[in-house]
C-alpha cells in the first residue's frame, strides 16, 4: 500500500481523498527541515503547499518517494533540478484557484473605483464624509486585460457581466479565440492609452518583470485604475507611488507584491487612493477544498495506476527512449523559446518539420517541447510536458506535423514555423556533437549560433557601422559581449545579429540600441 505525508495544512478532504483510494496517509504539519529529513524516506508520496521547502536535501533523504504534489499553482519552494534527477515527478494544480482570483480581481476593480476600504476606515472612525468618497462606475468603462489564459478569460465574462469595454493584449490570442472571448485585440500601448481600468493577469517572467514602471505608466490614460492580483514585481512599487501621488492613476490595487509579507516601510500603505490586501487571491473556502482534493487524486492516480498529470518536469518520453530523445526535446523547447520571445502578434498556428533521423523518431515528444518552449515565455507556471498541447488548443492555436528527407549534409533539421495574425516566422535547428542544440537559420537567414543564455537579437538593415555602433552602446554601458553571430539575406537587405552577453541588459540600453538607425527591431532573449 503506497504511503503519503501530508506537510502543510490543507482542507481534511485530501486526507479524506487518499484514505477513499486505500493509501495510507499521515498529517504532520509545521515540521522542521530536520524533522522532514528524518522520516521523508517512509513516504511514496508526498503533499504540500507553500510551507513546506523540498531542498536537495530532502530529495537525497527521500529513497521511496515517487511524487510531490503542490496544492496550488507556484512550485518554487520544490527543487524541480533535484526531484527530476531522482525520478521524482512534481506536480501542480493550476486550476483549483481560477475561480477564486478572478472574482478577487473584481472585487479589488470595484473596492478601487467606489473607495470602500477608505469610506470604511473613515466611518469607523466617526466620520460621515460623502462628498470625499465619489467614486466611479464600471457601467461602460473600457477594461484592457493583460493576459487572457485561464483567470484572465473567467475576469473577462465577469466584466462583461457588468457591461464593460473589454480589450485585451497577449501575444498569444489569436484572432478566432479573441472573438470567441468577445474581446478586441490590441498592443500593449494601445490598451494603456484607452483602458479606464488595466487588470494583470500573467505570470512573472523576464518580460513581465516591471511591465509597470514609470514609462508604461506615463502611457496610462490619465485618471485609469490598475489591479494586480497576479503576480508580485510586474509592477515597480516606486513607479506606481509616482503615478498614484503624481495623479496620473486615479487609484491602484495590489494582492501581490515584490517583497511580501509587505511591511509599514512600503511607501504604498501611505497613499489614500491605493488599496491593499495580502496575497489573498486564492484565500477562500471553497478554493482551498478544490486544491486540496486536486493534489489528493492528482498524487492517488499516480501511485495507483501510474496516471500523470500537471506533471512539472516530466517529459512524455518512455524511458527506453528517452537518452535519444533528450537531445532532441532540448533543441525543440529552445527553439520554442526563441520564436515565443520574437513572437509579437496572435498566435494562430504552429508548424513543425523534421527531416533526417530525427524524422524516424517519436517526434511527438519533441513537438511537446517546442509548445512548452513558446507557451512559457508567457505562462511558466502552468506549461509542462503533460498540458502544453492542451493550453494550446484552448488558446485556440493549430498544429500542424510534417517529415520529409533530408537533402542537405545536415543529419537531422527541425524547423518551427509560427503562423501569426500579422504574418510568420521560421526557425530551424540541429544538433552537433550529437547533443549541442544549434539555430541554422532565422526566416530564411542563414546562421549558427548556440542556444543558451542572454542572446540580444538584432534585425537590421545590412549596413556599414551599424554593428560598431552597437558594440560601442555595449561597452560603455560595461556589458561584456561573449560572442558574436551575424547572417544576411543579400548584400544591403535584411541582416539578423544575435550578440550572447554576459548579463541581460537594462530597458533603457535596448531602447538606445533600437534607436539607431538601420535597426528594424531589437530584443533581448533568455534561454
Amino acid at each position: 500500500m503506497p504511503t503519503v505525508l501530508i506537510a502543510d495544512q490543507m482542507s481534511a478532504r485530501a486526507e479524506q481523498v487518499f484514505r477513499d483510494h486505500g493509501i495510507a496517509v499521515d498529517v504532520r504539519t509545521g515540521l522542521s527541515p530536520a524533522e522532514l529529513l528524518a522520516i521523508i524516506g517512509q513516504y511514496d508520496g508526498l503533499a504540500i503547499r507553500s510551507a513546506t521547502k523540498v531542498s536537495s536535501e530532502i530529495l537525497e533523504g527521500a529513497t521511496h518517494l515517487k511524487v510531490v504534489g503542490r496544492a496550488g499553482i507556484g512550485v518554487d519552494n520544490v527543487d524541480i533540478a533535484a526531484a527530476s534527477k531522482r525520478g521524482v515527478i512534481v506536480m501542480n494544480t493550476p486550476y483549483g484557484n481560477t475561480v477564486t482570483t478572478a472574482e478577487h480581481a473584481i472585487a479589488l476593480m470595484l473596492a478601487a473605483a467606489r473607495m470602500i476600504p477608505q469610506a470604511t476606515m473613515s466611518l469607523k472612525a466617526g466620520r460621515w464624509e460623502k462628498s470625499r468618497f465619489e467614486g466611479v462606475e464600471l457601467y461602460q468603462k473600457t477594461l484592457g486585460i493583460i493576459g487572457t489564459g485561464n483567470i484572465g478569460s473567467l475576469v473577462i465574462a465577469r466584466a462583461q457581466g457588468l457591461q464593460m469595454r473589454v480589450i485585451a493584449y497577449d501575444p498569444y490570442i489569436s484572432k478566432a479565440r479573441a472573438a470567441d472571448l468577445g474581446v478586441e485585440p490590441v498592443d500593449l500601448d494601445t490598451l494603456l492609452a484607452r483602458a479606464d481600468f488595466i487588470t494583470v493577469h500573467t505570470p512573472l517572467t523576464e518580460a513581465t518583470r516591471h511591465l509597470f514602471r514609470a514609462e508604461t505608466f506615463a502611457k496610462m490614460k490619465k485618471g485609469a485604475i490598475l489591479v494586480n492580483a497576479a503576480r508580485g514585481c510586474i509592477v515597480d512599487e516606486e513607479a506606481l507611488y509616482a503615478a498614484l501621488q503624481s495623479g496620473q492613476i486615479r487609484a491602484a490595487a495590489l494582492d501581490v507584491f515584490c517583497k511580501e509579507p509587505v511591511k509599514g516601510d512600503n511607501r504604498l500603505l501611505d497613499l489614500d487612493n491605493f488599496i491593499c490586501t495580502p496575497h489573498l487571491g486564492a484565500s477562500t473556502e471553497e478554493a482551498q477544498v478544490n486544491v486540496a482534493i486536486q493534489v489528493a487524486e492528482q498524487i492517488s492516480a499516480y501511485l495507483l495506476r501510474g496516471v500523470v498529470q500537471n506533471a512539472v518536469n516530466l517529459p512524455a518520453v518512455k524511458e527506453e527512449d528517452l537518452p535519444l530523445l533528450q537531445p532532441y526535446l532540448n533543441l525543440g523547447e529552445r527553439l520554442g523559446l526563441v520564436l515565443g520571445q520574437l513572437a509579437d502578434s496572435g498566435l494562430r498556428e504552429v508548424v513543425v518539420e523534421f527531416a533526417g533521423e530525427v524524422a524516424e523518431l517519436n517526434v511527438a515528444p519533441i513537438v511537446t517541447a517546442i509548445l512548452k518552449g513558446i507557451l512559457q515565455v508567457v505562462l511558466p507556471e502552468t506549461v509542462n510536458a503533460v498540458n502544453a498541447p492542451f493550453l494550446a488548443k484552448d488558446r485556440g492555436i493549430a498544429m500542424e506535423t510534417r517529415k520529409r528527407e533530408l537533402a542537405d549534409e545536415l543529419r537531422s533539421r527541425v524547423a518551427v514555423t509560427l503562423r501569426m495574425d500579422n504574418g510568420s516566422m521560421t526557425a530551424v535547428g540541429t544538433l552537433v556533437h550529437e547533443h549541442e542544440a544549434r539555430l541554422v537559420q532565422l526566416d530564411g537567414i542563414d546562421i549558427e549560433m548556440g542556444l543558451s543564455g542572454h542572446l540580444l537579437y538584432l534585425l537590421n538593415r545590412d549596413e556599414p557601422g551599424l554593428i560598431g555602433q552597437v558594440g560601442t552602446l555595449l561597452g560603455a554601458a560595461g556589458v561584456n559581449i561573449a560572442q558574436f553571430h551575424l547572417g544576411r539575406e543579400r548584400l544591403g537587405g535584411r541582416a539578423v545579429s544575435f550578440i550572447a552577453v554576459d548579463d541581460a541588459i537594462s530597458d533603457a540600453l535596448l531602447q538606445k540600441i533600437s534607436a539607431l538607425p538601420g535597426v528594424l527591431a531589437a530584443r533581448m532573449l533568455h534561454l
